[in-house]
């Protein structure tokens, strides 16, 4: 039985998104790419990041959707900002009728470099690695896919426990 998972790497400027298909214990590369909204008012912005997610929902019918947490910056307006393409992302998943996990950037770089810690490029290539892709995938796509790559791997494990909708806090479900 397959499953297709979306993973979506949130961004004002660039919304990186990535489509995986797990089989069994097999990953397979489906599509990737960003959706740029560029500059311009907030309200077109966000509806920019909605519009194009819809169409990537419609394009490639996820079964399942994974998303980054947005992280806490130095700059509190750009924590502010992110957080709002991020809630424009999610609103898109949710109107689809799709669930929804999040995971922290350290868990996805836990997931597929096995260092939280890891560098951009280090995920890049490992996503390369991972998918058998013939080249570099571009940053936030990247990003998006290694979100994916973490829901497939550690999302649907713990005896196939369903952890959509749920965060990991502690190492715990919450």
């Amino acid at each position: 039985m397959s499953v297709r998972i979306l993973g979506i790497d949130p961004g004002l400027q660039m919304t990186g998104f990535g489509v995986v298909e797990r089989c069994g214990d097999k990953l397979a590369y489906v599509s990737s790419g960003t959706i740029k909204s560029g500059e311009g008012a907030l309200p077109e912005r966000i509806l920019v990041i909605l519009r194009g997610l819809e169409e990537v929902m419609a394009a490639y019918q996820p079964q399942q959707v994974a998303i980054e947490q947005v992280f806490v910056n130095v700059n509190p307006q750009s924590t502010l900002l992110l957080g709002q393409a991020r809630g424009a992302a999610i609103s898109a998943v949710v109107l689809r009728g799709l669930p929804v996990a999040e995971y922290t950037a350290l868990q996805v770089k836990q997931a597929v470099v096995g260092n939280g810690h890891a560098a951009k490029a280090q995920v890049q290539e490992m996503v390369k690695r991972l998918l058998g892709l013939a080249g570099m995938p571009q940053p936030d796509a990247a990003d998006a896919l290694a979100c994916a790559i973490c829901h497939a791997h550690g999302g649907q494990g713990m005896g196939k426990l369903a952890t959509a909708g749920f965060r990991v806090k502690g190492g715990r479900l919450v």
